[in-house]
């Protein structure tokens, strides 16, 4: 746990305090910012205040007494309901704007990890709860400059992986290749490229890449023949510690493209290229952007081009450890992500347009700096003729 850090963005964001609080490791962002894992299973509720100025303190219940004592600060103790609240509300004393895993309306379910009523327990102490969302992100989803290096070099090997997969679909075209074929193929080249994954390839053939989210299966598995359009989404990271994903989507036909095909990719790869370019010339400004800006970014393109309502899902996600991380999400449709994209965040940039005969999604991964935003590996500028 970084004390003076977490200190230094309490007060940067006006904040008194932050409360943790878990029950049963309901809470793992709580384990991974205040960097302790529990000796053993959690059973009751604790919390752990970290005050903008001053020492941090705990609340535990006697029976565990010791849960927090890796943590800096005293414990209080507490063994029946009206002993906790009595002594939360004497652990909160003078504070009252508190931080918590709390999001209003639900709008980053990421961060929401805080029962309502632990979070009415709190604001009847006429403490005002207010959302980590922020926090977390600077505190999760910044990249070190080593977790960083581990995504750089799985955006090598899956992007090998992926131009190797469309060889593989071209090579077996005439004798014959369906998507579980590629999608096999994929996960054991992951596997001896030393890299894992959570699941995936999404591998689309024609009607299955118009949904967003599917993926091949014995029932569903369809032959590439030509005059076929394939869909290819993958993502990895190295097998080691701490690695971060790598995650993309390309896109080819079978031939020569119809029009209509060619105009629908090009609609999503320039909605693509003005988010990205929207960040790039922002943090070059050294001007706040949001997340829902950079949405509004490649859904106005998609939009203006008539397509609105066919991209049905946000413009793109965090990316950490996870596929899907805690920091800021490209989103202005299923939320309305108001959190700051920061230096060291990465996230993906994937607009889309689903029909009901073939679907376009392109998707890249940007990295910002202080000084900069751009992506981290190849980028897709035509559709790949197989």
């Amino acid at each position: 746990m970084d004390l003076l850090r977490i200190q230094e963005a309490l007060r940067r964001q006006k904040l008194d305090a932050w409360l943790f609080f878990d029950h049963q490791e309901r809470d793992p962002l709580a384990y991974r910012v205040l960097g302790f894992h529990p000796s053993r299973h959690v059973t009751r509720r604790w919390y752990y205040l970290i005050p903008a100025d001053g020492e941090p303190a705990g609340l535990v219940h006697r029976i565990e007494a010791g849960m927090l004592d890796s943590l800096p600060g005293d414990k209080r103790k507490y063994s029946s309901w009206q002993e906790q609240h009595s002594q939360l509300s004497r652990l909160l004393s003078g504070h009252t704007r508190v931080a918590m895993q709390y999001s209003p309306l639900c709008a980053v379910p990421y961060v929401s990890m805080v029962d309502a009523g632990t979070v009415e327990l709190v604001r009847s102490l006429e403490v005002e709860v207010f959302s980590s969302a922020e926090l977390i992100q600077e505190f999760e989803a910044c990249l070190t400059e080593a977790q960083f290096a581990t995504h750089l070099e799985a955006g090598k090997r899956v992007d090998q992986v992926c131009a190797g997969a469309f060889q593989l679909i071209r090579e077996k075209l005439s004798s014959g290749v369906t998507e579980m074929v590629v999608h096999d193929w994929v996960r054991e080249q992951f596997r001896t490229a030393g890299m894992t994954t959570d699941s995936g390839p999404i591998v689309g053939v024609n009607a299955h890449a118009g949904n967003p989210h599917y993926e091949p299966s014995a029932e569903t598995d369809t032959p590439i023949r030509p005059g076929d359009f394939v869909l290819l989404d993958m993502w990895a990271k190295l097998d080691q510690a701490d690695a971060v994903y790598y995650d993309i989507t390309w896109v080819g036909f079978c031939g020569d493209a119809p029009e209509r095909v060619r105009q629908v990719f090009e609609t999503v790869r320039d909605a693509r290229d003005r988010a990205v370019n929207a960040v790039a010339e922002a943090v070059a400004a050294k001007r706040e952007i949001r997340g829902f800006e950079v949405d509004d970014a490649a859904r106005s393109h998609i939009c203006a081009k008539g397509f609105g309502d066919h991209f049905v899902h946000r413009t793109g996600h965090s990316i950490g450890t996870e596929v899907h991380g805690t920091g800021a999400n490209m989103d202005n449709l299923e939320t309305h992500d108001e959190r700051r994209i920061l230096p060291g965040a990465l996230f993906s940039v994937e607009p889309g347009i689903y029909l009901s005969d073939f679907g376009v999604r392109s998707e890249v991964d940007v990295f910002v700096t202080a000084t900069s935003a751009g992506t981290t590996g190849a980028v897709q500028r035509d559709l790949v003729r197989i």
